[in-house]
């Protein structure tokens, strides 16, 4: 069986690539999937819909574009890794963890010890919480063992 293994979360750091890489060397039956991670293709995709907008509705209807994506892909994995940064907050990763515990899908949080408390709920209804991506992949190889 492949795992479908969605990541969330974070965009301004390689620590997608550092557990993909990761279970590839390990050779993990994984398949990954994510949000789009361009930013500003993220932030102009309702553009598309109607003349283009500023703020609010702008931002209305670029979400519902990308929702689209984000909630297909999480339905389907597997498993979600909602990954945290220290510099920006992400509403949406909390959004997309939110989801997981409601749609009763694993997922494991990511991110360091100094913003434990401001995730306190959403550790809380995580299976694990990893501190680094390295940790993530020891996670997917013990869970996706034979």
């Amino acid at each position: 069986m492949n795992w479908t293994v969605y990541l969330s979360g974070e965009i301004h750091t390689d620590w997608r690539e550092q557990i993909i890489d990761g279970a590839k060397k390990l050779g993990l039956p994984t398949v990954f999937t994510s949000a789009i991670t361009d930013h500003e293709a993220s932030d102009s995709a309702g553009d598309l819909l109607e003349p283009e907008s500023e703020g609010y509705w702008r931002d209305q209807k670029s979400s519902g574009v990308n929702a689209i994506r984000t909630r297909t892909l999480l339905a389907k994995c597997d498993i979600a890794i909602v990954r945290f940064g220290d510099q920006y907050k992400q509403w949406n990763a909390a959004f997309d963890a939110g989801y997981c515990a409601a749609l009763g899908k694993p997922y494991v949080t990511l991110h360091d010890d100094n913003i434990v408390h401001p995730l306190k709920e959403v550790d809380a209804a995580a299976m694990a919480w990893a501190q680094t991506p390295a940790q993530v992949v020891q996670i997917l190889a013990y869970v996706t063992r034979d």
